[in-house]
């Protein structure tokens, strides 16, 4: 929500998700989450992620550092003043965008109608997920737990029944909660928020509608439209009664058929175990294959990506002839790519998965002579296990010892 405003407000207001199929996935301080997965010793202190020394602005910040009015953008110099105790870090190159990807890979496996808005948010579609995964509310739940478990870093969301709303509720909900909006409610909720906190009203915006006494949505939508138009401009007086109004005004505009699927994981820690990274593509390549299958998709070259020690970076691809959405055949390839590499003595910083070359499976799969089409529909439904019980719930033979 912009300019951090939020007012005291109600955490419950019903149960009925009938119709909210509009979710927003917004992660709790991400920048200084993701430095906490590398400092864990620092949980539950003030930590300030950005600059260096008293130089550059604060990107993020812990809520124990926020109490002491730390927030982004502000000068790391205020920033060490205000809370004199608190770690400050630098920003970790590349890490945050790998731990984004990873936060976006579970997204992925809900809905093929996902659009990122920034690292550390996107707006799901979840209505065609209803039969497969329940409902908007457990589909929210199922996101905030994947993402705490298999990412390790946590995750807020709002569900609602258009956009804006559901944007404004993850905001309400943090930190690392779920709320949701009942479309019957939409309006009440809105109407009680401060003007400030629509979308588009600015410091401009904000003192108009104060100098006109308007200073709850309510108050806004009580004066005539025309009048509103005269106060604010015409466009914008319109803009604000349609989100007032709770209508759809933004919606959810997914990137284009996406040209390739990707996953990859920074390790805490150096690694030289072959079967460690061995296991890594495996459940890397399960995840893409279930990422494909729910996109309607299929690819026909399969790559790694293996990062060293000292940041050299390798990749390798092979063309596989036959599109595949197939976690068994994306592995088989990948793990042969990963045997012609050799491991150096100093370890793996990074390994990563892709697959490209993709197009559409209502294309036709072409069957090799001797496949049945049995791994694909068993593969289909550990989809449906997974979706309902976790992905811990059924896994690959080969991860089955993995904790």
């Amino acid at each position: 929500m912009s300019r951090g405003i939020r007012p005291a407000i109600a955490r419950h207001w019903g149960d009925d998700d009938t119709g909210c199929t509009v979710l927003h996935v917004d992660m709790d301080c991400f920048f200084a989450s993701v430095e906490l997965l590398y400092r864990p010793e620092l949980a539950g202190k003030p930590l300030i992620v950005g600059g260096s020394g008293n130089r550059g602005v604060v990107t993020s910040a812990t809520y124990e550092a926020r109490a002491f009015g730390v927030h982004a953008a502000m000068p790391i110099s205020r920033a060490r003043r205000l809370c004199p105790q608190a770690v400050v870090v630098p920003n970790r190159k590349g890490v945050y965008s790998e731990v984004s990807a990873r936060v976006m890979d579970v997204i992925s496996r809900v809905s093929p109608t996902v659009e990122q808005v920034s690292v550390d948010e996107a707006f799901i579609d979840v209505a065609g997920s209803l039969r497969r995964m329940g409902s908007p509310t457990h589909i929210a739940q199922w996101i905030r737990a994947r993402v705490r478990e298999d990412v390790g870093v946590p995750a807020s969301v709002g569900v609602a029944s258009v956009t804006h709303v559901a944007k404004m509720a993850s905001t309400f909900a943090k930190p690392d909660g779920m709320m949701l909006i009942p479309h019957a409610r939409t309006r009440e909720f809105l109407y009680g928020l401060p003007v400030a906190a629509m979308p588009g009203v600015g410091a401009k915006g904000t003192e108009v509608c104060e100098r006109y006494g308007l200073h709850t949505v309510a108050d806004l939508m009580a004066v005539p439209p025309a009048r509103l138009g005269a106060w604010l401009g015409r466009a914008q007086a319109a803009a604000l009664r349609r989100y007032a109004a709770g209508e759809e005004v933004r919606g959810i505009h997914p990137e284009r058929r996406e040209k390739s699927v990707s996953s990859e994981e920074t390790f805490a820690t150096d690694v030289r175990d072959r079967d460690v990274l061995e296991r890594t593509i495996i459940g890397q390549s399960h995840g893409l294959a279930r990422r494909l299958r729910a996109a309607g998709l299929l690819g026909s070259s399969i790559g790694i990506k293996v990062r060293m020690a000292d940041f050299s970076t390798l990749t390798r691809s092979v063309s596989i002839g036959v599109g595949t959405d197939v976690g068994g055949e994306i592995a088989q390839a990948a793990l042969a790519l990963l045997d012609k590499i050799v491991i150096p003595d100093s370890g793996i910083r990074l390994i990563g998965t892709k697959v490209d070359q993709l197009q559409d499976r209502s294309r036709g799969v072409q069957l090799a002579l001797d496949d049945d089409g049995r791994t694909r529909k068993a593969e289909s439904v550990a989809d449906q296990i997974a979706a309902r019980f976790g992905s811990d719930a059924i896994r690959p033979a080969r991860l089955l010892d993995q904790q």
